[in-house]
């Protein structure tokens, strides 16, 4: 059954016009990244409180070491698996147009994606609360904790999306031109939980788009959205996908 499941996908995504892709934290899960939420989770170790903007602002000398640990000495060192692989060769083969992502790990983008809109923006970015200088953070200065702006000496945040934020407006208007542009919308690693990036495979089913999802299990989108549900790990999965593509 899932042979047959493949193939069928396999040749929606090789005849689509505009293929897009959206991710979640599942896809990230084999490169050593925990999700945010569930069972061994990044919020079953550490109190979401210190991502709460008003809270960072209020007491960053208690958020930096916390965020530092979690996005710089543990995440930061994470590579790209075979999830992200496939993606960015099913770009390059001009069969996915986008990826549209809930993650800040930039593994996308390091495995050679060109093309990600950044729902919730990017934790290899930071920037300056005070004067909007932007910068990459392996070039910060995390010895003294929080660090400040070299330009006007601000208060530095990382540049992913804190509890109480909007979302960034230009990831958010190509993520929806996208979802309604799109004629197959392949769903990885997303429980469908959170909202407002969710969604995105809502709208492009509702503009006529095939979705395809990659889970392990069933998500929010498994029984009222979905298409095809490729069940299993995102890394094997899409890896057997694109080998069905190139036969």
């Amino acid at each position: 059954m899932q042979i047959d499941l493949l193939k069928n996908a396999a040749e929606i995504i090789k005849e689509s016009k505009y293929c897009i892709a959206f991710t979640g934290a599942g896809i990230s899960v084999e490169s050593g990244i925990p999700p945010f939420r569930g069972e061994n989770s990044i919020w079953s170790k550490y109190d979401p409180i210190n991502l709460d903007l008003s809270y960072f602002i209020e007491h960053p000398d208690k958020t930096w070491p916390i965020i530092k640990e979690i996005f710089y000495d543990f995440i930061g060192n994470a590579k790209p698996n075979k999830g992200h692989d496939a993606l960015a060769w099913l770009e390059k083969a001009g069969m996915l147009k986008c990826i549209i992502t809930q993650n800040i790990d930039n593994l996308h983008q390091e495995a050679g994606s060109e093309t990600v809109w950044e729902f919730h923006g990017n934790s290899q970015r930071l920037v300056c609360m005070n004067c909007n200088n932007h910068f990459p953070s392996v070039d910060a200065d995390f010895s003294q904790l929080p660090p400040t702006c070299d330009k006007c000496n601000g208060l530095i945040k990382p540049d992913f999306i804190f509890f109480g934020e909007r979302i960034p407006q230009i990831a958010y208007d190509k993520s929806m031109e996208a979802s309604q542009n799109a004629d197959v919308c392949i769903i990885v690693g997303s429980t469908g939980e959170v909202m407002p990036a969710a969604s995105v495979p809502v709208v492009a089913k509702r503009n006529g788009a095939v979705i395809i999802e990659v889970n392990p299990e069933e998500s929010l989108f498994t029984r009222d959205v979905t298409d095809f549900h490729l069940q299993g790990k995102a890394g094997l999965i899409l890896e057997e996908l694109v080998g069905v593509i190139k036969e």
